[in-house]
């Protein structure tokens, strides 16, 4: 498994950083210059922690705008991981937007920041942000001594100065190509899901081999999605690193409500998403309902259970049975006992999920399907309710991704008999690692045969 730098997608569109010390306001900043509310944003310090893209577009002109953490040079613990993130955006960006906060002027930080940005040798513009009136404009003038050429006075949050500084990004990054790369869909998307602390970001960072996000044992240390290009057996895969979804909604508050948005949109927006478990730990009812959103997203599924390194054959018995018990209906989605720590079946992973998108992406002809359920009918017809017997008159396979059935009947069925439906289909047709819909469309009352 290798990683797919950073770098190789400057190739497609230039890759612009955007770093600072803490709470500067540069998440602010990036979603002033989306144009949408697309970063974290809490009036606390130390949200965002890893390095996330986004694409932007300003005069016409593509580029990728990375969001970076603050950045602490003699940082310890979690804060030199963040650091480490932002050094990396760094080498792999075309330009860098350096932002400080122009209320309270340059720090020792801003200026220890400064420079290692020179000694990166990348285009750097200085975005002096907080400029909200015309006194803090004249104190962001001040900020020249920095040796960085002229300060851009910027409001985030008012927007004050923001389409100067899109200007001034593009007169220093690459022309982007006019076509991008001839892809039919580009990397299929898996998102790596699950409660907070239970190993997601790293068991990223174990298949991507090198450190792609902060780590740590708080919980709750991803708040953005955080995307990642990496190869397993020679397919690109675009693996998306969410925040841990939380117990309740009512329970989050500030960042943690946006992040948890974010992680349902990640869900959203993958193929496939890998659901990380704490097999060290009972399966909680917190486990069931990510495995229900993603099952009800209707993406494909693989379940991961993580921490297989601190389990002992007595846990590994109890997990057996907790499987069996509180997994049935989920009995279809592939399994793996990895840990993320030492590396163990990791490497099984990249089976898994093409099993699942070959079963998400499985289409049965019209011929075929409406033979096996002419079948299954005749050996188990519906039960007789009120006098009445429904038939199936007609199936047909709406779509793919997941396999969505429709079934033309001369009545409504039971729950119970479609979820019979459902899994003698799975018999005969596999549909190994993606849910299945089925829909029923019963005739109207009165309308003729």
């Amino acid at each position: 498994m290798t990683d797919i730098a950073t770098v190789e997608e400057s190739q497609v569109l230039p890759v612009v950083a955007v770093v600072g010390r803490p709470n500067v306001g540069k998440s602010t900043l990036v979603n002033r210059m989306l144009g949408r509310r697309e970063a974290v944003v809490q009036d606390v310090p130390g949200v965002t922690r890893d390095r996330v893209s986004y694409d932007a577009t300003w005069n016409g002109r593509q580029f990728v705008l990375v969001d970076t953490g603050g950045w602490a040079p003699d940082a310890k613990g979690m804060a030199a991981q963040v650091t480490e993130q932002a050094e990396l955006a760094v080498a792999a960006a075309d330009a860098v937007v350096f932002v400080v906060d122009a209320t309270v002027g340059t720090q020792d930080i801003d200026e220890a920041v400064m420079k290692v940005l020179r000694r990166s040798g990348k285009p750097v513009i200085l975005a002096a942000n907080k400029v909200d009136d015309q006194r803090t404009e004249a104190e962001a003038a001040a900020m020249w001594q920095l040796g960085l050429g002229e300060p851009f006075p910027v409001s985030a949050l008012h927007g004050r100065g923001s389409g100067d500084l899109l200007d001034a990004i593009l007169g220093v990054i690459p022309e982007a190509p006019r076509e991008l790369r001839d892809t039919e869909r580009g990397p299929r998307r898996v998102a790596i899901v699950g409660k907070p602390n239970v190993g997601k970001s790293s068991l990223l960072n174990k298949i991507a081999g090198q450190q792609r996000v902060v780590v740590d044992e708080v919980a709750g240390t991803t708040v953005d999605p955080v995307d990642e290009l990496v190869e397993i057996g020679g397919e690109i895969y675009r693996f998306i690193d969410t925040a841990g979804i939380r117990r309740r909604i009512k329970e989050i508050s500030g960042h943690e409500y946006y992040a948890s948005l974010r992680t349902q949109g990640a869900i959203e927006r993958a193929e496939v998403c890998v659901v990380v478990v704490d097999a060290s730990q009972p399966i909680t009812e917190q486990d069931l309902r990510i495995l229900t959103s993603v099952e009800e997203a209707g993406r494909a599924l693989v379940i991961a259970f993580n921490k297989w390194d601190l389990t002992d054959e007595e846990r590994r018995r109890y997990l057996r049975r907790e499987i069996e018990r509180e997994l049935v209906q989920f009995e279809w989605a592939a399994k793996i006992n990895l840990s993320a720590l030492t590396g163990r079946h990791v490497d099984r992973l990249g089976a898994a999920i093409t099993e699942a998108l070959a079963g998400w992406e499985t289409r049965i002809s019209t011929g075929r399907l409406n033979a096996y359920l002419g079948r299954i009918v005749a050996a188990h017809p519906h039960p007789v309710r009120g006098g009445k017997q429904p038939r199936i008159l007609f199936g047909t396979q709406a779509h793919v991704g997941p396999p969505t059935f429709v079934l033309f009947t001369s009545g409504q069925f039971e729950p119970g008999y479609l979820r019979f439906l459902k899994r003698r289909l799975r018999e005969e047709f596999g549909f190994q690692g993606t849910p299945v819909h089925l829909e029923v469309r019963a005739r109207e009352k009165g309308r003729r045969k």
